[in-house]
């Protein structure tokens, strides 16, 4: 597949006029995990101004996923036996990962929002390895994911599931532990080198020292204690005093403002707009983006809604050059077909995406997933054609009328009445697509994979062809042909 070099020179001024369907479909892919035909006709012809305001605001005040029962257990709370508590640890873990990825589907880009955080600030289940600790955790992401992140960052270092995966909870004064002051300014903040010393990682491990009271087995909350702090006077960024872990944060974003919000704002833009964020092109945006930032004390919202608001983000040359993740794949698929969901259908997501190296809540190391290209080479391009045609199986097998309705809601009176079969599998083309086929050769294959379901002979002169969308017994199997046929198309692969 080609790479996509970044050539986009409009700018961070606000996009004018309204949005029509390709912008519509652009910005619910990119904000969410795509959306429905109806959701993409109410948002065409509007202001774009207006309808991300609209998507912000929603964001912002949409509460988080309820706390299941085991929200608060303990090691109490668990059988004595090793076996009986691991299996109800794997059934609450399960539990969670179909509800937030239920979330993801549903919730725009609130979800969308606390899945980049959750490979930001990242975390595996298997080394915390506590239900408890992943709900809470999860709970962190999605309160703070589009709110200020200075309070982001310093709540995420203290869940549980971050002191234990990052061995917070085993830092004390007589042993200070690096792990988790490093990846704080190398991976949470600053990046790579920018900023901050190989000293410095060393005296702020000694100011986030005492975070080590925990439960034996592993799955009681952990807590300060006092007596395991380094209570001695440490120089951090500059500064010299008896530092702890608030001062720490504090001290990190008066002294490094600018170095952090060109960090995050790096990584926001090659999530949302566009991987090359090297390029000269997208320096200035992510700069402004950065001022916005700093300006506004650290607040997520003011600097995706000027993002998101842009030419620079409407630009033709920023649609359809992300490579769509494993959950992109499959869940975009779902909500732009408008399929009714149970969670088993989620399960099979959930699975098929770890098949691809996407496993839920656990990142392939603390850097994360690496993103775009590395979603496809030989045996995950063919995974990803062989998991999308069995999510569609799974799906016609129960409900094959589905991909009938999903058809006539994307060709609307046509599908009622036109019986021209090529003019019907255009739009639905055009839907799942960014940017739909290349060239009208290519149209015209899909066509005939669209019409093999019905005798060749149907179309050749004579009377009126009687064929509708509506009516043709067989028309969800054509849909269905024609779906499995685009998902091994390199188009369907972008987002």
């Amino acid at each position: 597949m080609e790479y996509f070099i970044n050539c986009n020179t409009s700018t961070l001024a606000p996009f004018a006029g309204s949005l029509d369907r390709q912008r519509a479909e652009h910005l619910y892919r990119r904000l969410g995990f795509s959306a429905s035909q109806e959701t993409i006709d109410q948002a065409t012809g509007q202001n774009a101004v207006a309808l991300v305001n609209n998507l912000i605001n929603e964001a912002i005040s949409l509460p988080p996923t309820a706390a299941p029962v085991w929200a608060d257990w303990n090691d109490s709370n668990y059988p004595d036996d090793d076996d009986a508590r691991r299996q109800l640890r794997n059934e609450q873990i399960e539990e969670w990962r179909i509800s937030y990825t239920n979330n993801l589907r549903q919730n725009n880009l609130r979800d969308r929002l606390s899945f980049f955080w959750s490979n930001h600030f990242v975390t595996e289940i298997g080394v915390y390895d506590c239900s408890s600790f992943l709900y809470h955790y999860t709970n962190a992401l999605q309160r703070n994911a589009i709110g200020n992140f200075k309070t982001f960052i310093s709540e995420i270092g203290l869940t549980s599931a971050m002191l234990f995966y990052l061995d917070g909870a085993y830092n004390n004064r007589n042993r200070p532990n690096e792990n988790y002051a490093r990846e704080l300014y190398e991976l949470f903040s600053l990046g790579d080198g920018n900023g901050y010393t190989e000293q410095d990682i060393i005296e702020t491990a000694r100011a986030l020292t005492g975070y080590v009271d925990r439960g034996e087995i592993g799955c009681s909350a952990v807590g300060f204690n006092p007596e395991q702090f380094d209570a001695d006077p440490k120089t951090i960024l500059g500064r010299t005093g008896n530092w702890n872990y608030d001062d720490v944060i504090d001290i990190l974003f008066e002294e490094r403002p600018n170095e952090i919000a060109g960090f995050i704002c790096g990584k926001l833009y090659e999530f949302f707009v566009h991987p090359d964020s090297k390029a000269a092109e997208a320096q200035p945006i992510i700069q402004g983006l950065a001022t916005t930032f700093v300006q506004n004390n650290f607040e997520i919202a003011p600097v995706l809604t000027q993002l998101f608001q842009s030419q620079h983000f409407f630009d033709e040359t920023a649609i359809g050059v992300i490579i769509k993740s494993p959950f992109d794949l499959y869940l975009n698929l779902i909500n732009e077909m408008g399929l009714t969901v149970n969670d088993g259908l989620t399960l099979n997501v959930i699975d098929a995406s770890r098949m691809l190296s996407q496993d839920l809540f656990s990142p392939v190391d603390v850097a994360g997933w690496q993103r775009d290209r590395t979603w496809i080479n030989t045996n995950f391009i063919i995974g990803r054609w062989l998991t999308v045609e069995f999510i569609l199986e799974r799906f016609f097998e129960t409900n094959r009328e589905e991909f009938r309705s999903f058809g006539l809601s994307v060709t609307g009176n046509d599908g009622l009445v036109s019986n021209n079969p090529d003019l019907i599998a255009r739009p639905i083309i055009d839907k799942l697509l960014p940017k739909g086929l290349l060239t009208e050769g290519e149209y015209e294959q899909a066509f005939v994979v669209f019409r093999s379901d019905v005798d060749d002979t149907y179309f050749e002169g004579g009377a009126t062809p009687s064929w509708t969308l509506m009516t043709w017994p067989t028309a969800p199997d054509q849909v269905f042909l024609l779906l499995q046929y685009l998902s091994r198309q390199p188009e369907f692969q972008l987002k």
